[in-house]
C-alpha cells in the first residue's frame, strides 16, 4: 500500500490522476483510457482550472512517475490492442464514493468550498446534503497523514475553502489567484454543456474502436 507521506505530485501528475478518476465515475464505459483519451480528458475546457494543453508526451510522463507512486499505470485489458490506462487509488487509500468525488474535484478544479463541491461532484455520485460534504472532508482531513485541508477564510467570502495535500502543503495566498468569486458559479447550462462534453468525448472513443474493428474485418477479404 502506498502511504501519503510518500506522495508529492506534480501538477501534471494531479491533472493525469483526476482526470482518470473522473472518467471512471462518470463514462465507465470508456474506461480505462487509452492516451489520446486521456490526453483529451486532460486538456478539457469544461470542469477543469486551470485549462490545461498538454501533449501525449508530458501525460506519458506524469503516468510513468504515476505508476512509480502506484497511483496509476497500464490497465490489463486484453480485449483491445491499444494500450489503455487505469487509476489505483482504490488500492492506495481505500476510499468510499464519497470520499473518492470529493478528492478528484479538488484535484481537478482546486480550492473549493463545500457548496462549490457538492454543486461539482453530483455527476459523480450524488450528495444528500452539505452535511455530508463536510463530514466526508473530515475523513480525508482526518487521514494520517491528512489528505485534504482548510484553508483560511478569504474577505468578502462566507464559506472557507478546502484543497488537497496530494501535492504538499497549499500557500493560502497562491491558492487565493484561482479562487472562484460567487459570480462565477457555474450555472445549470455550464453543467449541461459539461455533460454532453463528456458523451461526445465518450461516443468519438467508440467510434474509433468500431473503425479498428472494421479495418480488421475488411483484411480478411482482401
Amino acid at each position: 500500500m502506498i502511504f501519503a507521506m510518500d506522495i508529492l505530485l506534480s501538477e501534471i501528475e494531479v491533472r493525469v490522476l483526476g482526470s482518470l478518476i473522473e472518467k471512471e465515475l462518470t463514462t465507465p464505459d470508456y474506461y480505462p483510457l487509452s492516451l489520446n483519451a486521456l490526453v483529451n480528458a486532460c486538456n478539457q475546457k469544461s470542469n477543469r482550472d486551470p485549462v490545461m494543453s498538454l501533449d501525449e508526451t508530458a501525460v506519458n510522463q506524469a503516468l510513468r512517475e504515476l505508476d512509480k507512486k502506484g497511483l496509476a499505470g497500464p490497465a490489463d485489458n486484453m480485449e483491445s490492442r491499444v494500450r489503455k490506462y487505469e487509476h489505483r487509488l482504490q488500492e492506495a487509500y481505500n476510499f468510499n464514493r464519497f470520499e473518492i468525488a470529493i478528492l478528484c474535484e479538488l484535484l481537478l478544479r482546486g480550492p473549493q468550498t463545500p457548496g462549490e463541491l457538492r454543486s461539482r461532484a453530483e455527476r459523480m455520485h450524488h450528495f444528500d446534503d452539505l452535511g455530508i460534504v463536510n463530514s466526508t472532508l473530515q475523513r480525508l482531513i482526518n487521514r494520517e497523514p491528512a489528505l485534504v485541508t482548510l484553508l483560511p477564510r478569504q474577505s468578502g467570502m462566507k464559506e472557507a475553502r478546502y484543497a488537497h495535500l496530494l501535492s504538499g502543503d497549499v500557500d493560502a495566498k497562491d491558492a487565493e489567484t484561482g479562487a472562484c468569486s460567487p459570480t462565477e458559479s457555474r450555472t445549470i447550462s455550464e453543467d449541461r454543456i459539461a455533460e454532453l462534453e463528456e458523451k461526445v468525448s465518450g461516443l468519438q472513443q467508440e467510434l474509433a474502436r468500431l473503425k479498428q474493428q472494421f479495418a480488421i474485418f475488411q483484411k480478411q477479404f482482401e
